[in-house]
């Protein structure tokens, strides 16, 4: 590989050896006679390596230093300061601005010579390194992806159901699907399995088809407690599998207006009813350790009747554990609230509250899954 090597100096006696040297070296070199000129080059050529004089005119080794380190195509660059200043107040602000390393004048050749291949040899680390990130992300992406595609489309009727999936950067492993056992029993669930990656995707993938295809023999999948305790004896830590996940699984039955649901240590799902003035506010969840953790847990089924036009929200831990711009968490009970505002108002656009809760968030992508399931019982 031919790397490029840019000089920028104002010294056209430094610019005429340095193209010389490096040169005969198998390199190619361009040469700038200004700081303004030398980051023009930089974004244009895209070197490999720079080596940059410390004291210019207009803009300074330093200024072109800091510029080249601050944009995002020449993160790989290998930035060298060329320098007569010696003190360690120069070295701490040189390395402070990005500097790789130095040069010293008057200019020792071979020395040279070898921080330069040094430095090459950092340079296509950074780079194999950066195109492994790329490589992982384009894969986490085609995994989000194929996760969303499973996922079941919305409904309008009998009942109304709406969601919404963001995936992480790093991807989680949220999943969950609704589906009729019969014309008369809804099945809902959504299930958080815990860390992130390809390894966390997998087994939420691995329960979903599962649970969809109704492969677990000899299971009453209409009695929540009993698919959550298949689902525990299914899914146990092992030496080769670590992971864990919580769960809230329900069966609504329509023709009674009932709702028997059963948790594994995963947040309550919110249900709300009543006048739009004074609603009624009921957290959904039973005892229950999450799936994989203990051979032995139990799991307990409970019910309530549930109102017409009534609301329920049933979600993953991504969608309240949002950071704010202090640093603090915004929190599940803010969430309650937020839906409860929506209620007395009339908003049923679950983006509504997609949107907010992307304002709130400090940063452009979610740290965890974010997952949202609304029904609304119409």
């Amino acid at each position: 590989m031919i790397y490029k090597i840019l000089v920028i100096d104002d010294d056209t006696t430094i610019q005429e050896l340095l193209r010389r040297v490096l040169g005969k070296q198998g390199y190619t070199v361009t040469v700038a006679s200004n700081g303004e000129e030398g980051f023009k080059q930089a974004k244009l050529l895209q070197p490999a390596l720079i080596i940059c004089d410390w004291i210019m005119p207009r803009l300074t080794g330093i200024e072109v230093c800091r510029k080249v380190k601050a944009s995002s195509d020449l993160s790989t660059t290998f930035f060298i300061l060329l320098t007569s200043l010696g003190t360690v107040q120069d070295l701490v602000k040189g390395l402070d601005a990005g500097a790789d390393d130095f040069i010293s004048k008057p200019i020792e050749i071979n020395e040279m010579k070898a921080r330069v291949r040094a430095g090459l040899r950092l340079h296509q680390l950074s780079q194999d390194l950066q195109t492994q990130k790329q490589l992982l992300e384009a894969e986490l992406a085609e995994a989000a992806n194929y996760v969303s595609s499973l996922l079941p489309a919305s409904v309008t009727e009998p009942v109304k159901v709406e969601s919404q999936f963001i995936p992480s950067r790093k991807l989680g492993g949220d999943c969950f699907d609704y589906y009729w056992l019969d014309e008369n029993y809804l099945a809902v669930y959504l299930l958080d399995v815990a860390g992130h990656g390809l390894r966390a995707a997998l087994p939420s993938v691995s329960v979903l088809n599962l649970l969809r295809s109704k492969a677990i023999p000899n299971l009453d999948y209409y009695k929540p407690s009993d698919v959550l305790r298949a689902l525990n004896n299914t899914y146990q830590i092992t030496s080769q599998n670590d992971k864990y996940f919580t769960i809230w699984y329900g069966v609504y039955n329509l023709s009674e207006s009932q709702l028997v649901y059963a948790s594994a240590g995963h947040p309550p799902a919110i249900l709300i009813s009543g006048d739009s003035h004074l609603p009624q506010v009921n957290k959904l969840r039973t005892p229950g350790m999450p799936i994989g953790m203990f051979p032995e847990a139990t799991y307990i089924d409970d019910s309530c009747i549930v109102e017409k036009f009534s609301y329920l929200y049933i979600f993953s831990d991504g969608v309240y554990e949002i950071y704010l711009s202090d640093g603090e968490i915004w929190g599940i009970d803010n969430f309650i609230n937020l839906i409860l505002e929506y209620y007395r108002y009339g908003y049923c656009d679950i983006n509504k509250i997609l949107d907010y809760i992307r304002k709130l968030n400090c940063s452009d992508v979610f740290r965890d899954d974010f997952s949202l399931l609304k029904l609304v019982f119409s």
